[in-house]
């Protein structure tokens, strides 16, 4: 459901004024709800970013072993992809801002555990997979239902604002949260990282309970609820330029996003350098990665991101090949803020393409499978790139990730002309252009980007 607005004519123009005020790149931010939901998740997302960091560095610090940080990024990841159907279903069905609120609760809960367990120096790699195999059970439902949630806190206008000040905020945390646990790290130990993570967990939900939402109207669901996951699963398939870019952002999440899990490697044997350099190196991913979700906000519409996917991805991949092989501190640094930068303006672009084009009942649903193929893939790669760096070495498996994403950059850019018109077709059916319906519906297909 839309959140409720006055429509008294005060009300219009004092909107109206703020609008004008407010620069094109954080327009969402005149909603109320979502400068809530952002002020909370930011830093929630700090808390965990220095958790994940944190979680890396203890792990390699306890086994040494490629492997097992492979396997436990695979844990973490896994039941996205096997579970997140289930949790856009949920969305679809649920008063989506409940569904948010258990999922942080309980992400507070499992991350209060493995603090204990780490302060108490009680922890063992063991209970660090199973505690981040039961932290991808609850995103499987979170991811889903947050991305389909951004549309009740700023309407059709403002969502295509969202999706990028979004990730914005996410990699503001990631640039600010591997640095503190790095020093943290190196200062006092994991397990504050881990405690500050679960307190963080607090801000977001305080912003979620203090939001003014109307009360969701419960529609009479016909269908079972495997029909309805069938149904999400249907319109994708069936929508070709959907399929695309979803096809395009699993073969990167499998053989390319797996270089976070490695970097633990490259900070601390390649590059000789100490938790500090993981934190600096993670920041630098994050900087990149921030610079191009801010880049993205600026745009007011949709034309021409399929070609901004293409070469983003094919920009992620050759960063990754330089990377690889280089052995001084600087340059793995400087290369890792286009890497970011890359990463991000594609899978931004591409959670942006597909919310225009799907429709409200089938968004939870849809972003499901785009939490499916963003999260769910990446614990295969992570897992796949584990063993090979084992019997290859970390640059190699790297290296080998990056060119492979260049080739389905290259065969996505080949398809893209094939799937302009119906593209654009849905984005119009949608509401969300950005132009003159009419105008764009006469468009030649050379002028849709």
């Amino acid at each position: 459901m839309m959140a409720e607005r006055d429509s008294s004519p005060e009300h219009i123009a004092a909107t109206s004024a703020n609008a004008s005020r407010l620069p094109a790149m954080v327009r969402a931010m005149r909603h109320r709800n979502f400068q809530l939901f952002f002020s909370g998740q930011l830093i929630s997302l700090i808390g965990t970013w220095m958790d994940t960091a944190a979680e890396a560095l203890l792990v390699y610090r306890l086994t040494g072993s490629s492997l097992l940080l492979g396997t436990v990024a695979f844990a973490g990841q896994v039941p996205v992809f096997l579970l997140a159907s289930f949790g856009g279903m949920v969305a679809d069905r649920e008063d989506r801002r409940r569904v948010v609120i258990c999922t942080q609760a309980a992400s507070m809960i499992f991350a209060a555990v493995l603090a204990f367990l780490t302060l108490s120096k009680r922890v063992t790699v063991w209970e660090v997979i199973f505690l981040a195999a039961c932290m991808g059970v609850v995103n499987a439902f979170d991811i889903p239902t947050r991305q389909a949630f951004l549309v009740e806190m700023v309407g059709r206008e403002d969502l295509m604002n969202a999706i990028p000040l979004n990730s914005s905020m996410f990699n503001g945390a990631r640039v600010i949260g591997p640095v503190i646990a790095g020093i943290l790290v190196y200062k006092i130990g994991e397990g504050w990282c881990f405690f500050s993570n679960s307190v963080s967990y607090i801000a977001v939900i305080a912003g979620l309970l203090m939001m003014r939402l109307p009360a969701r109207v419960r529609q009479k669901q016909e269908a079972s609820r495997l029909q309805h996951i069938a149904e999400g699963f249907r319109f994708v398939r069936n929508t070709a330029p959907i399929m695309a870019l979803l096809l395009l952002l699993g073969l990167v999440s499998l053989v390319a996003m797996p270089y976070s899990v490695l970097m633990p490697i490259f900070a601390e044997t390649i590059l000789h350098g100490t938790a500090r350099t993981y934190g600096l190196l993670m920041g630098a991913t994050g900087v990149g990665a921030l610079t191009g979700a801010l880049t993205l906000a600026t745009r007011k519409g949709v034309r021409g991101l399929g070609k901004w996917v293409a070469m983003a991805c094919a920009g992620f991949g050759a960063t990754l090949v330089l990377f690889a092989f280089s052995h001084w501190f600087i340059v793995s640094l400087l290369l890792l803020i286009p890497a970011g930068f890359c990463m991000m303006l594609q899978m931004a672009s591409s959670n942006t393409l597909i919310q225009a084009m799907v429709p409200d009942r089938l968004r939870g649903r849809t972003m499901a499978v785009y939490s499916m193929m963003f999260m769910g893939m990446a614990p295969l790669g992570a897992l796949i790139s584990g063993a090979l760096a084992e019997r290859i070495g970390a640059p190699w498996t790297l290296a080998s990730g990056g060119c492979i994403a260049i080739l389905g950059a290259a065969a996505f850019a080949r398809h893209l002309p094939k799937i302009r018109v119906e593209a654009r077709q849905l984005i119009i059916a949608q509401g969300m252009a950005g132009g003159d319906p009419a105008q764009e519906m006469t468009a030649s297909p050379r002028n849709i980007r």
